[in-house]
């Protein structure tokens, strides 16, 4: 109920009349069933503006710092993340990690759309980064289809560390259904999984054009918080 509330009613209509977001490939996604939308992350702002341009309800795995705040700060953090179908995780390893899996994986098996940014991370200068194989192992173990997503010009409305955003036409572009049936039952070969997250990084880079690196983007951070 919150989360259409927020779309429809509070968040949604604001900001379409602010930002005049457009959407391409609307029809990529399914009517119905579970499936994972891969998007490149390129500001804090693409977890709004990609469910209020589809109109089933997706879920994203949100780093749980965002639930945990203190005061009113706190409180309308907490009702935003989730009003806007916002999940917590622990981003720390080991058994968090697999916590995630396992929290991705109930939103697919009730055959809904679950978003997530294969980089991990939000991109520091706009390149498109190495994906994390956790996404690969979701595909197959839930045997859903993977939708590429490119969010356009987000990075630009709002940047990493700016408190305001920007007046900024922003877009979304959807892709065809990735479909990795032909790996069924291969969810525990590494390999497998790191040749499928490649294909996912590289429908993404094809359908968005941004420069690519082969390296993961908190290496680059941690890379430039040292310098």
């Amino acid at each position: 109920m919150i989360y259409w509330v927020m779309k429809y009613i509070f968040i949604g209509p604001i900001v379409k009349a602010i930002w005049r977001p457009w959407v391409v490939g609307r029809r990529n996604i399914p009517k119905n069933g579970g499936a994972i939308l891969a998007s490149n992350h390129l500001s804090f702002a693409d977890s709004i503006f990609l469910p209020l341009m589809i109109d089933r309800p997706v879920s994203f795995l949100a780093k749980s710092d965002y639930f945990t705040g203190k005061g009113v700060k706190g409180f309308l953090t907490r009702l935003f993340f989730k009003g806007t179908g916002q999940l917590p995780i622990d981003r720390s390893g080991g058994k968090a990690s697999e916590a995630s899996l396992n929290t991705g994986l109930r939103v697919l098996g009730r055959g809904d759309l679950l978003g997530i940014y294969p980089e991990g991370t939000r991109s520091p200068d706009g390149t498109l980064y190495r994906g994390r194989t956790g996404i690969a192992r979701m595909a197959l173990e839930a045997k859903v289809p993977v939708i590429p997503v490119v969010m356009v010009d987000t990075d630009t409305m709002m940047p990493i560390g700016q408190r305001l955003p920007r007046v900024v036409r922003v877009g979304v572009v959807i892709g065809e259904p990735l479909d990795f049936s032909r790996f069924e039952g291969m969810e525990s070969d590494r390999y497998i999984l790191r040749s499928v997250t490649d294909e996912i990084m590289i429908a993404l880079q094809q359908l968005g054009e941004q420069k690519y690196e082969d390296v993961y983007a908190s290496t680059v951070k941690d890379r430039l918080q040292a310098n």
